[in-house]
């Protein structure tokens, strides 16, 4: 889909406050960000009514991204315009063309026009025939190569003004963009060459942003879902691309491929206001509480009103999909994350060298084969790893397991559920999570005070 490309004409506002220097520039990437997805009308900054039409067109972004809507540039808005991405629009009504355009016939054409200097010529070569494969597979649709002449889909890759009228940014920002079905220009898919291409998560996979590409390319548009391939915005991940939303949609175009083959759609990302919902993990970090869910994690941080839920994958490449349990130890500013019998160091955001390593490192016996739950105890200096009905005590001082471990969870922490699926400490009270309930446990008075839903602590 084509984006819709309108001049940047900006006058001061007549009526407002001088803004700071880091305040314009905000309220300039906004205004530019907001016209190039979500048709806010150029020109009309200072003018009256523009401030109506400028919190209209926030709260639709908002809306899309599932963010809390509120109209006004607030951190969580701010962050997700600065995010690399899609240059389609992410509202149809704003591109040039109508909705569900597809390819008329099922035999598609296509061809690379161009390579780039970042990765060998086969890899190239490869990246777009798996990216094409992945639509092929699910759908009745058969990609023939061309190498010389008009295909159905044109691939190239340029600068800047690249030929189209709808230039890209340079590095980062605006990644590619794809054209949908359609003679002429329909079907092109262009990258930007000011980034840097890769094969692995280095820097942009030319793989995985030509996979979403290519679905605008056969009449996709935009997903809401952040789980999803076609959603907007860049994030590396490992495994099947496709998810479910994905799928119902390529196939509401061309339907199902009459030979399938076997395949394994990533599901759905987590609603956060499901009554039924459960944690994988919980954990603090830096004055942040960080909440695992499959693929997914949710960001709560004290000056932040919604929670933030981003892929696993798109932060942390290296850590694996599925997160059993977390821990802050603050002392060592360090957070230990557990899947499966390995676990991993962050510092901050960065992973620490040396890891994975396994978890029968911290006094575990081999019988144990993974963490349900883990929470530090600031006050004790223990940290507490949760394993079926029982959980171990680790000295994080002598880096040992206090000789009375495992303990009985259902002795030591009467009223609560014999297992944990996820725990926090706060305040002299344990939070822990099983299931969708939540108990609220005074760790000194050896009670839980209150029950609450386990996503409760996700405004919900």
């Amino acid at each position: 889909m084509r984006a819709l490309l309108l001049l940047l004409a900006l006058a001061a506002p007549s009526s407002a406050l001088p803004l700071s220097p880091r305040d314009r520039d905000d309220r300039l990437l906004a205004e530019k960000y907001l016209r190039r997805f979500y048709g806010l009308p150029a020109g009309l900054q200072g003018r009256q009514g523009s401030p109506v039409a400028f919190r209209t067109q926030v709260e639709k972004m908002q809306r899309f991204f599932k963010l809390e809507v509120t109209g006004n540039l607030d951190c969580n808005t701010l962050e997700v315009m600065k995010m690399p991405r899609c240059g389609v629009p992410d509202v149809g009504e704003y591109n040039h063309f109508p909705r569900h355009l597809k390819w008329q016939n099922n035999n598609v054409t296509f061809r690379i026009v161009n390579y780039t200097p970042d990765l060998k010529k086969s890899d190239v070569d490869r990246a777009i025939r798996n990216a094409l494969n992945i639509w092929s597979d699910v759908t009745p649709l058969v990609f023939k190569k061309l190498h010389q002449g008009n295909a159905d889909i044109m691939i190239s890759f340029g600068s800047q003004e690249h030929g189209d009228y709808n230039p890209f940014d340079g590095p980062d920002g605006l990644l590619a963009h794809a054209y949908p079905p359609g003679q002429g220009m329909g079907g092109d898919t262009h990258f930007d060459e000011d980034e840097h291409w890769t094969k692995d998560s280095s820097a942009y996979n030319l793989f995985i942003v030509a996979a979403h590409e290519l679905g605008h390319a056969l009449g996709m548009s935009h997903s809401a879902d952040a789980g999803a391939l076609m959603y907007p915005v860049y994030s590396y991940s490992t495994g099947y691309l496709l998810s479910e939303d994905d799928i119902e949609g390529i196939q509401a175009l061309y339907g199902p491929n009459p030979n399938p083959r076997k395949v394994k759609p990533k599901p759905d990302a987590p609603n956060k206001c499901n009554p039924m919902l459960s944690f994988d993990a919980a954990t603090e970090l830096r004055g942040e509480t960080i909440i695992f869910k499959d693929r997914f994690y949710w960001r709560l941080h004290p000056q932040m009103v919604e929670p933030e839920q981003t892929l696993i994958k798109s932060t942390w490449p290296s850590l694996p999909n599925k997160v059993d349990a977390a821990y802050e130890n603050p002392e060592k500013d360090l957070v230990i994350i557990f899947s499966g019998i390995r676990m991993w160091a962050l510092n901050g955001y960065s992973l620490v060298d040396g890891y994975p390593k396994y978890i029968h490192k911290l006094g575990l016996p081999k019988t144990v084969r993974k963490v349900d739950a883990a929470v530090h105890i600031g006050d004790t200096g223990k940290t507490l790893l949760f394993t079926e009905e029982e959980y171990w005590s680790y000295d994080e001082a002598t880096g040992k397991m206090d000789s009375d471990s495992p303990r009985s969870i259902e002795q030591d922490f009467p009223g609560m559920d014999d297992e944990v699926d996820a725990a926090v400490f706060h305040y002299g009270h344990l939070y822990f999570f099983h299931e969708h309930v939540q108990y609220e446990y005074s760790y000194t008075s050896r009670k839980v005070m209150r029950i609450l839903r386990t996503n409760s602590i996700l405004n919900c």
